[in-house]
């Protein structure tokens, strides 16, 4: 049988609205290529960049991007192995092709590659930094490859930071038996314009926990896709982002089940506040007609703090076998929950102490699930920090 599934958006801009969109065929048709003449440049209309301001996007279209804009930093645990090698090095390419206009420029412009390579049965005694700057405005591509080999054991955070604008390729190979936690981290300075191309590939008993933090820059926009070859397979999807005025970030994945037993679960929360500040997530999961056994299960939450913010959320499940051991997905955003707020000043609690507590609840088991210490740190200063900029704008009281 085939199911597909697609529940849209929700929009807080002094009122709720929600809708369901005409699915659009099979994710497993979308259209991939290295070739910059097979992915031309969108007009805003198509499927995958209907919530997109394609406008402020336009200079990652073109296809003469630069190399100059950014530079990168890794700081490496002793086990992990890192390199600097030109595009035509064979391993770079091998964890799928680029499925949209920015990807396949990402993919043709860029000039030199770092690549993080964890040793087969290594096991990395401390977290592995990538750190790229933005140092200029000028449109430039990026390339970083991560690969876990056989039975390895690795932590990868790759941080963003800085001013311009950037198409990024990350490609993740994760081989037979391997455990790998990548994180990425998108902490840009304000008018920065990112758009990164997350490709997975998990071998047999591989395991992946890929985690995504945006909370910086002018529009962000992070394409994460995962694809099983084995059996056995298991991957973790994590996000958390917090959007402020005029903010847009932009997060689609995609898991394509394509053989049997395997186990995906996504997991992504957002908070966002101001005029203009507007999210998106979109999970596709495709379970294949051989993909026999698969378990699935897909989340996203969004909590709306101020009028004139938007969220749209669109889970897409699409099942062509009968024979799985799961597969589901919820979606829901929604403002302040006023009996929170009650109970909270009924026990004599302020109402700004009172909101800040329930959105940290609201992060807070995610946090915690990231795994990586100085991360979740940086992630609850953060957190903080928009709270404080926002609590004038939410309660009319100046803040503390």
């Amino acid at each position: 049988m085939t199911l597909t599934t697609d529940h849209s958006r929700a929009v807080a801009d002094g009122a709720h609205s929600h809708g369901a969109v005409k699915p659009q065929g099979s994710r497993a048709e979308r259209l991939t290529s290295f070739s910059l003449e097979d992915i031309p440049v969108p007009n805003g209309r198509e499927e995958e960049w209907r919530f997109s301001p394609a406008d402020r996007l336009q200079p990652l279209f073109q296809s003469d991007l630069g190399s100059s804009g950014v530079t990168v930093e890794v700081t490496a645990a002793p086990e992990v192995k890192v390199e600097t090698v030109a595009r035509d090095d064979a391993r770079l390419g091998t964890a799928g092709k680029p499925g949209d206009r920015t990807a396949v420029t990402a993919w043709n412009a860029f000039e030199q590659a770092t690549v993080v390579t964890v040793p087969a049965e290594a096991v990395a005694s401390d977290v592995t930094s990538v750190r790229l700057t933005g140092v200029s405005a000028d449109a430039t591509a990026a390339h970083v490859l991560v690969r876990a080999e056989r039975h390895s054991e690795a932590v990868v955070v790759i941080d963003h930071n800085g001013v311009g604008s950037l198409s990024e390729t990350v490609e993740i190979v994760v081989e037979d038996g391997a455990h790998l936690t990548v994180v990425s981290v998108q902490d840009w300075a304000e008018g920065a314009v990112h758009a990164s191309s997350h490709r997975a590939r998990l071998g047999r008993d591989a395991k992946l926990k890929h985690v995504v933090v945006t909370f910086g820059g002018d529009v962000v926009r992070i394409t994460p896709d995962a694809e099983f070859t084995a059996e056995g397979g298991d991957v973790e999807m994590v996000g958390l982002y917090f959007a402020d005025t005029d903010q847009h970030q932009e997060h689609r994945l995609f898991v394509d089940h394509a053989v049997p037993e395997c186990k995906s679960r996504v997991t992504y929360k957002g908070a966002l506040q101001g005029s203009g500040a507007h999210t998106v997530w979109v999970g596709d999961v495709l379970i294949r007609a051989n993909a026999e056994n698969t378990d699935t299960y897909e989340l996203n939450r969004n909590l709306v703090l101020t009028d004139g913010a938007r969220a749209d959320s669109v889970p897409n499940l699409e099942i062509e076998t009968g024979e799985i051991a799961g597969a589901g997905h919820a979606s829901a955003t929604g403002r302040f929950d006023d009996e929170q707020l009650f109970y909270l000043q009924a026990r004599g609690i302020p109402e700004i102490e009172a909101r800040r507590l329930v959105v940290r609840g609201f992060f807070a088991e995610l946090i915690h699930e990231i795994g990586v210490p100085s991360v979740e740190e940086r992630l609850l200063a953060s957190i903080e920090a928009e709270l404080e900029k926002s609590m004038s704008v939410i309660t009319g009281a100046p803040t503390a």
